[in-house]
């Protein structure tokens, strides 16, 4: 069984059990609990897509932690007229493990 999901602007296939990295979840402490309401598809034998969500379906997670992603370096750069600037980002994420999936 597993299901798709939608957080932070992006989709997520998930099964129990899955530790996955979302974007960062405000005010969610590692040890909680955390329900993703936004399910767009469930197969269990059978796939049953939402339109746009599964109504009723719902994905039960618990909060891992917190971290930051590896940094990714931002060049800007234009010829001739001596303008360079370099610049760096981290991505902040929320690990969460996936315990169940309510369809």
């Amino acid at each position: 069984m597993y299901a798709i999901i939608a957080t932070g602007g992006k989709q997520y296939k998930v099964a129990e059990g899955d530790i996955i990295r979302v974007e960062k979840l405000g005010g969610v402490e590692a040890g909680e609990t955390y329900t993703f309401d936004q399910v767009l598809a469930v197969n269990n034998d059978k796939m049953v897509v939402g339109n746009p969500t599964v109504e009723g379906a719902t994905v039960t997670a618990s909060v891992i932690g917190d971290g930051k992603a590896k940094k990714v370096i931002v060049y800007k750069y234009k010829r001739k007229s001596g303008y360079h600037k370099k610049n760096g980002h981290r991505q902040q994420y929320t690990e969460v493990k996936i315990e169940k999936i309510n369809a």
